[in-house]
């Protein structure tokens, strides 16, 4: 399975952006597709995850009720729906996906995931 992940770029305070990962291969296989990402001198961190029909989905506190995953199924595509985006969301993004199914709020931990896209950078000014 690869991960490709676009979307990103420079925004101001309070704007919108929405990120994009289209997997390919062996997708018939994922369960789950998440976001974490990672700014300059910190971890990476969890941001959201959801399940193979969407209907279950876990986000990080810091942007509960401003981000919102999705997934297309047709399109093998998940998707980061990122609003009212302040200057602590800058960092680079990284989508990732699970095989095996498991409980949605495990997937806050990046061990339990199997494939790593490229990160795609977002930037918010002030």
């Amino acid at each position: 399975v690869q991960l490709q992940a676009s979307g990103g770029g420079l925004v101001q305070a309070g704007d919108s952006l929405r990120l994009s990962c289209a997997a390919s291969g062996h997708t018939f296989s994922i369960n789950h597709m998440a976001w974490f990402r990672q700014a300059p001198g910190k971890e990476r961190e969890f941001v959201a995850a959801d399940d193979r029909s969407g209907g279950n989905t876990v986000y990080a506190d810091s942007v509960k009720g401003r981000f919102t995953i999705s997934r297309d199924k047709s399109k093998n595509t998940v998707y980061l729906q990122m609003n009212n985006l302040k200057p602590e969301d800058t960092a680079a993004y990284y989508c990732t996906a699970r095989r095996a199914r498991i409980i949605v709020s495990a997937l806050r931990d990046e061990k339990h995931f199997d494939y790593w896209g490229q990160g795609t950078q977002v930037t918010v000014s002030s």
